[in-house]
């Protein structure tokens, strides 16, 4: 009973997306096979597969064709997509494998075609006889042909759909679902969380320059290490300021904005053109006027 129901199960036909990404599939996978057995010469003489690449390359291919296509009548492609090939010159309406020699004439389409392309170039391109130039512009114009019936063969499969290359309209061979297609149940939690965490790194975006991120330092360190109670005479300021009230370091041409702390000139000029609110770190008060500290700060003091 379960064989009778597998062999009339219904046919679904392939949408063209997963045709074209299952032939992207084959590429990648020619393009890995090979450059992981040409890693294992590394170690010869450069050039060593040079005169054999074509023979090689067609023996690698024949090796995939006996994996795939002839034994489970799909390529690795399709196989990951869960799509087969179909033998579509059967008038039965339930899926029919492909024949044999659908399976032969398929390998010699595409693993000999691509052997004779590659190996009849290596050997008229050093020929001058007029014999093989004559040889050449054929096989030069039968590739030409062969390439512009593949350019009208894809525009009907993009208005048809069936046939995604030259050798399956060829062979009467069709793609479809090996299993009937589920609808898919889309989660949208990620693409929320993206969503939500692009539109608050925006946010920041348009929120950090506006927030004047020196001035806020400063406030907040004259809220941790608040000075008070120092007289306001000169004699103190002398006295006390020993160390620019910004920097930290002994003030290079120290001047004061009419409170009882030292800054250094270039550190308070640049704090003050920045912002024209620049408020003192220590003890908060505004910059009333920039003015050069009159009694000098003995070197010795700082000992």
């Amino acid at each position: 009973m379960a064989s009778s129901t597998a062999d009339e199960k219904s046919v679904n036909p392939v949408l063209r997306i997963s045709q074209l990404d299952a032939l992207e599939l084959n590429k990648a996978l020619e393009q890995l096979v090979w450059s992981q057995f040409t890693s294992c010469f590394h170690g010869f003489k450069p050039g060593v597969l040079a005169h054999f690449e074509p023979e090689v390359k067609a023996f690698l291919w024949l090796i995939l064709w006996r994996f795939t296509v002839y034994s489970k009548n799909a390529t690795v492609g399709q196989a990951i997509l869960n799509i087969q090939y179909k033998n579509n010159l059967s008038q039965a309406e339930k899926y029919q494998p492909l024949s044999k020699h659908q399976k032969l004439w398929y390998l010699i389409f595409t693993v000999g075609g691509s052997w004779l392309e590659e190996r009849s170039y290596d050997l008229l391109s050093n020929r001058q006889l007029q014999s093989f130039c004559k040889t050449k512009r054929f096989i030069n114009c039968g590739a030409g042909l062969l390439k512009l019936c593949g350019l009208l063969n894809f525009m009907v499969f993009l208005q048809k759909g069936t046939f995604a290359t030259l050798t399956e309209r060829i062979l009467g061979i069709r793609s479809v679902f090996c299993k009937p297609q589920s609808v898919r149940q889309v989660g949208f939690e990620y693409m929320n969380r993206e969503l939500l965490w692009h539109g608050f790194a925006e946010f920041l975006i348009y929120l950090l320059p506006l927030i004047n991120v020196q001035k806020l330092k400063l406030k907040i360190s004259s809220w941790c290490s608040p000075i008070a109670g120092l007289s306001s005479s000169e004699n103190t300021l002398a006295a006390y300021c020993k160390e620019c009230s910004l920097c930290g370091e002994w003030p290079t041409m120290p001047h004061t904005i009419g409170c009882s702390h030292v800054f250094c000139y270039y550190c308070i000029k640049s704090n003050y053109l920045f912002d024209m609110y620049f408020t003192c770190p220590k003890c908060g008060s505004e910059v009333q006027s920039l003015q050069p500290l009159k009694y000098k700060i003995e070197m010795t003091e700082l000992h």
